[in-house]
């Protein structure tokens, strides 16, 4: 009885430990790196509104748009001018700027406790009823980036007969971070 009850506190030190190990080595600033996406500062803003709000541990996002890596936009309508898999892109273009301006204002992404929840909004025609295979190019890009456990969030996807700009998607997210 005594072997068998140090071998359960053995077993169970040992998952305590690789569990630990598994936490502490996560890190989305690493993975972003290995996808071979780079967080860049982000460009002052012009406008009356900021791009991210901190109240205690939660970090309001201000809605986004896909910005490419060269600086211009998405745009056009999904039913119309894009594909699903076109607006997949852009809701995952969207999720690069989102975390450039969370890592501005937080400093690092290891601080995110959890993506809690997103607002997608799809530029789209009447009859258009794909806004949620659209914003799972988001929702795919932030699990990849945080992991099951800190990236699966609450979400609502809708379409909108028209977002600034024209351009493809918009999204806002609302992050807990640690303190």
């Amino acid at each position: 009885m005594k072997s068998l009850t140090h071998s359960f506190i053995a077993l169970l030190a040992l998952t305590i430990s690789f569990s630990t190990m598994a936490q502490e080595s996560y890190n989305p600033e690493k993975k972003l790196k290995e996808m071979g996406i780079e967080i860049k500062p982000p460009a002052p803003s012009v406008s009356k509104i900021v791009s991210a709000v901190r109240t205690g541990n939660l970090v309001f996002l201000s809605g986004h748009g896909p910005t490419r890596p060269d600086g211009t936009n998405v745009v056009g309508k999904l039913g119309a001018d894009l594909t699903v898999e076109q607006g997949q892109e852009a809701a995952r273009l969207t999720g690069i700027q989102l975390l450039t301006s969370l890592k501005a204002e937080i400093g690092d992404l290891n601080k995110v406790k959890r993506v809690v929840k997103v607002l997608g909004m799809v530029n789209s025609t009447p009859d258009f009823v794909q806004s949620p295979a659209v914003i799972n190019g988001f929702t795919d890009l932030m699990l990849e980036v945080f992991g099951e456990k800190k990236g699966k969030h609450a979400r609502s996807a809708v379409s909108m007969v028209s977002l600034p700009n024209g351009i493809a998607v918009e999204i806002e997210m609302i992050v807990e971070i640690e303190d």
